[in-house]
Parts: C-alpha cells; structure tokens; sequence
C-alpha cells in the first residue's frame, strides 16, 4: 500500500487494518472525506466535526474494542464509537506502553 496523498482524498488510512482515517483539514460535520483504503477510494460523511490531524472512524467500533491505526493498536474504545464519529481521547483510551494493563494482542 503506497503511502503517498493522491490528488483528491483529504484524509489518510496509513494501513487497511486501521479503524480511522487521520483528516488533512479541518473538516465539518456533515461533509464527506475521501480516502484510500488498499487500493480502492472510499467516501464517507461525517458525523462529527473533525479538526485537522484528528482521527474518525472508518468502520464501528465496539466498545471495549482494540482501536488501529497504522497497522497497530493504538487504544481501546471506551464507548461505541459510530463510522464517521471523532476518535480521541473522550472514546478511546490509550492502552501502548502500559504496565498495568494486561497485554490483549500479539504486535
């Protein structure tokens, strides 16, 4: 998967396991993003306004469940969390390079 910004998508999907796409802009609610994910363009409208850098979701996420981005684990849901919907500390909790969290996944 090439990593490279094409002409046209205004986030970024970093690895197609990832959950959320990062936007390139600031982004309001209601307005759909595009983005790669492998090698096929995906649209999706936004549930939430999402600020330049922040993640959204790119498929449901279950509560309790692992969230990724980059290929890799970056925390757990602590809510369900809505395609479309802002990923950020308010629905997810960081679980990388904690000690007092059991390890759930293989890396």
């Amino acid at each position: 998967m090439s990593h490279d910004i094409i002409h046209g998508t205004d986030s970024l999907v970093m690895n197609e396991k990832d959950d959320v796409a990062t936007v390139l802009r600031d982004i309001p609610s209601g307005e759909s993003i595009h983005f790669y994910n492998g090698a096929s363009m995906q649209t999706l409208s936004l549930l939430d306004s999402i600020p330049f850098g922040r993640k959204v979701a790119i498929a449901f996420i279950k509560q309790g469940a692992e969230v990724f981005k980059y290929g890799d684990v970056i925390g757990k849901a602590t809510q369900d969390i809505r395609t479309g919907e802002h990923v950020h500390v308010h629905n997810i909790e960081g679980i990388r390079g904690r000690g007092d969290l059991p390890k759930t996944h293989e890396t």
